[in-house]
């Protein structure tokens, strides 16, 4: 059989087809060099097409540096583009070859055509070649002087470069006095924006070393160069424009009238075609009218108009950008916006981020008289095929009506939600009924008439089901089945995950004991045997917080629990006051974009959860200096709302451990007797504890079918662990144990009140655990994240436990992570650290 013949395509150029491949290349080259054959440019460019190619899918090339370097003499633009790309390429990783180009670039920088003298001047400062400096003054000196204005504009960038590569050459030379000299003089626009980028680069550098440079830097900000700089805005470019009103944003005038020129000067910028050098002027409009409130009313007026455009124009993501800040105005004057209210209106085919930004907006401009159009448009949304903007068109709905705008009508939209047989609708629904009726409680009759025909197995969601619940212990006496559904749901306790949902049961039972006793004291018992026995910190301490409630006396424990309510007037706003300013005095940047100030998303310590790494070093060793720790914020929480309301707060964790010596009751069903069902609750009456704690104990107990206890459960044995109060350990050898163990145990452990409140000086949470012989190694962060490293070391042996410990002072919590030496010894070491935690803040 004759052999396959072989394919007559040539190899890809960007695929050698053999390891002789470069040295071919090597040849070639070396022989066109020195040829002046008519045509040997077209063929140096097939060659050198190989070699950007080569180069480009990372094959090196680099030992075809000399030859690149021979061919680069000749006169055609594309060659010597082609060549200085190669150098560029090379000179930062091989400096001993960079030098080689010094002459043919040095040349070139003297051509008679001036695209190839900006084109060497730009690789020659290219190079970053630390020790070539010194050739690259001469040319520099000579580019800023040249006739061309491309010339002219790369040298002034490549100034900039050179300072970079050597500060102290560039201002030896005074080369910013010849880009001062030039911004002020030169008639090329582009050089002259160019000259000013530099300038606020190098003087912002300089300015902390040299008081020349900070003079100098102000002085750009003075009004001649303003006022020349906004004479020539309109012959500059785009991007040269927005550095020009990002300078004169910087600018203070001294009188009111320059205000007033300002504006003018700038007016026609509001009208450009570009989005990012309108919303630069109007920056400039907003903060220099801040001072004065009705010309910056006006202002609001005067933007609305090209806002609105931009929004309406281009793709999806710069209308997003632009909808940002309109955001930010609407929801700082929605008044001015209430007229314009259709222009938020979502299209079908719009992205579901700028349709929810939408929908925020319209929340905003609500006002009496749009409200009926803008809920009747949101009511449409409610079946859009999106779920996550159906479920944000209801909360809009709710929110409109919580800003007392024709609460009528939108009430009944609500109700016709509940009736809607879509699960998301009804979840959403039955959240915004909720704060409907903390607001409106004239509204419970027609509310509860319909909430009172909606399953409670057909709400899955926890925040509904926490809705649900609230409003059947809330309105129980209302409610004809209430006694029983909250009886079938605690039945069910075990298979709800939610914690949230739990806390609602256990306060609505709770509630509903004390408007039905009859009917409710066998939920209300089993109830709290469950809570008690629940793994969660925060259930299990308000079941027992309620058994002992009830066990002191009745009254008392309605007070707390059921007391007379008073409408909620104002619901919290989610962000504050100052971080809105913040980011609005950062209009025009990523801020708006992402409604959070810079250092949220820039700073290390707001970037997410912290992770080990080899920063332990930047981390405080040992004590913490006290100036240097921001004050946690204040813990306040009124008892009766928490537990009226959970899902409105964060619950303050009590104490962190279990083992708590409290004598906890057994529940045991069977034990519910039909004369303690059908006490009354005149029979719960205690009127005091004192002299009567065990008899109070053992009738409470046996009223709510929870058992009469034998004994009192036995305290808690102290942990066998011991440690060795004066552990020593370097953080050299902590780093390195810690990226070696595995992670033994990772837990969240609740914070007590008392503990976040000592927090204000993270000092005391390092003395207290030194006096648990659990010693810190490491601390840092700032409220409301704290971060610390922990170590400790077994008494009898020298093994060693490493704890990393991250305390969230908002939600009162800390995470845990635990290694140890002896993973057999971990557990218990968690249950003491876990103890020590939870006693720090006591007194």
């Amino acid at each position: 059989m004759a052999p396959p013949a072989q394919s007559q395509r040539s190899p890809s150029p960007s695929q050698p087809s053999g390891k002789g491949e470069v040295s071919d290349l090597k040849s070639q080259l070396r022989q066109l060099a020195g040829s002046r054959a008519p045509g040997i440019d077209d063929s140096k460019r097939e060659l050198f097409k190989k070699v950007i190619s080569y180069m480009t899918v990372g094959i090196d090339v680099s030992s075809l540096f000399g030859e690149m370097v021979m061919c680069s003499a000749t006169s055609d633009i594309v060659l010597k583009k082609m060549c200085y790309l190669y150098v560029g390429n090379y000179a930062k990783v091989n400096p001993d070859l960079a030098l080689l180009t010094i002459n043919f670039l040095q040349r070139d920088c003297k051509d008679e055509d001036p695209m190839i003298r900006g084109l060497a001047l730009r690789s020659l400062c290219s190079l970053r070649v630390a020790n070539l400096v010194e050739y690259l003054v001469g040319p520099l000196g000579s580019g800023l002087k040249d006739n061309n204005n491309y010339v002219r504009t790369v040298a002034v960038m490549g100034v900039l470069k050179l300072y970079h590569i050597s500060a102290s050459t560039c201002v030896d030379a005074d080369f910013p006095a010849m880009l001062k000299h030039s911004m002020l003089n030169d008639s090329d626009a582009q050089v002259v924006a160019n000259c000013l980028s530099a300038l606020q680069e190098i003087w912002s550098s300089e300015a902390s070393s040299s008081e020349e440079a900070s003079r100098e830097r102000e002085a750009l900000l003075s009004k001649p160069v303003v006022y020349y700089f906004l004479n020539r805005i309109k012959e500059f470019s785009e991007w040269a424009q927005c550095l020009v009103l990002e300078l004169v944003g910087k600018y203070v005038p001294l009188e009111t009238s320059e205000i007033f020129d300002i504006m003018n000067l700038l007016e026609d910028r509001l009208q450009h075609a570009n989005g990012a050098v309108v919303l630069a002027t109007i920056k400039v409009f907003l903060q220099l009218t801040l001072s004065m409130t009705d010309v910056h009313q006006q202002v609001y007026e005067r933007i609305k108009a090209p806002l609105l455009t931009l929004v309406s124009s281009g793709s999806p993501e710069q209308s997003y950008a632009v909808l940002s800040h309109l955001h930010l105005l609407v929801m700082r004057a929605p008044y001015i916006f209430s007229s314009d209210y259709k222009h938020f209106y979502c299209q079908y085919n719009e992205p579901s981020y700028v349709k929810k930004l939408k929908l925020e907006m319209l929340t905003a401009v609500a006002n009496e008289s749009n409200t009926y159009e803008i809920v009747t448009e949101l009511c449409e949304y409610a079946a859009n095929v999106d779920i996550p903007i159906a479920r944000e068109s209801i909360r809009a709905v709710g929110k409109i009506a919580l800003q007392q705008y024709d609460v009528n009508a939108i009430v009944d939209r609500l109700l016709q939600f509940l009736e809607m047989e879509k699960d998301y609708v009804t979840a959403e629904a039955l959240v915004l009924v909720k704060d409907l009726l903390r607001k409106y409680p004239q509204w419970s009759q027609d509310c509860i008439a319909v909430v009172g025909n909606i399953s409670s197995k057909n709400v899955q969601e926890p925040k509904a089901k926490a809705a649900l619940i609230w409003m059947l212990g809330e309105y129980s006496q209302d409610m004809h089945d209430a006694p029983y559904i909250l009886e079938s749901l605690i039945d069910n306790w075990e298979e709800e995950h939610s914690a949230e949902v739990r806390l609602h049961l256990l306060t609505a039972v709770m509630k509903c004991f004390f408007k039905r006793p009859p009917e409710t004291q066998k939920a209300l018992g089993a109830a709290l045997a469950a809570g008690l026995a629940d793994f969660h910190q925060d259930v299990h301490d308000r079941a027992l917080f309620y058994y002992r409630l009830l066990q002191y006396n009745v009254s008392v424990a309605q007070r707390v629990v059921d007391p007379p309510k008073q409408a909620v007037s104002v619901f919290a706003d989610t962000q504050s006051s100052e971080i809105k300013d913040r980011i609005f005095d950062e209009f025009n940047s990523l801020s708006v974009v992402y409604q959070k100030p810079s250092y949220m998303f820039t700073d290390k310590e707001h970037r997410g959860p912290f992770e080990f790494s080899d920063e332990l070093g930047n981390l405080s060793i040992g004590a913490e200096s006290t100036d240097t720790v921001v004050p946690a914020q204040r813990v306040e929480a009124n008892d009766k709302d928490l537990l009226l309301s959970v899902s409105e707060k964060e619950e303050s964790g009590g104490p962190s451990n279990n083992g708590s010596a409290y004598s906890a009751p057994s529940y045991d069903g069977s034990s519910v007797s039909a004369a303690a069902s059908s006490q009354m609750l005149s029979e719960l009456a205690i009127s005091t504890v004192t002299g009567h704690a065990s008899q109070s104990s053992l009738a409470i107990d046996d009223l709510l079918g929870l058992g009469l206890p034998v004994a009192p459960a036995p305290a808690p044995s102290p942990p066998l662990l011991k440690l060795n109060s004066k552990a020593v350990l370097d953080p050299g050898t902590f780093q390195q144990k810690w990226r070696q163990l595995p992670i033994s145990s990772s837990q969240e452990y609740s914070v007590s009140p008392r503990g976040v409140a000592a927090l204000t000086a993270p000092q005391t949470l390092l003395r207290h655990m030194q006096g648990h012989s659990i010693h810190c190694i490491a601390s840092g962060g700032q409220s409301p994240n704290y971060k610390f490293f922990f170590f400790a070391q077994k008494a009898e042996e020298s093994s060693t436990f490493l704890v990393e410990c991250i305390i969230n002072t908002s939600s009162a919590k800390a995470q845990i992570k635990i290694k140890a030496d002896d993973q057999s010894a971990s557990e218990a070491f968690s249950t003491l650290f876990q103890s020590a935690l939870s006693e720090f803040g006591l007194p």
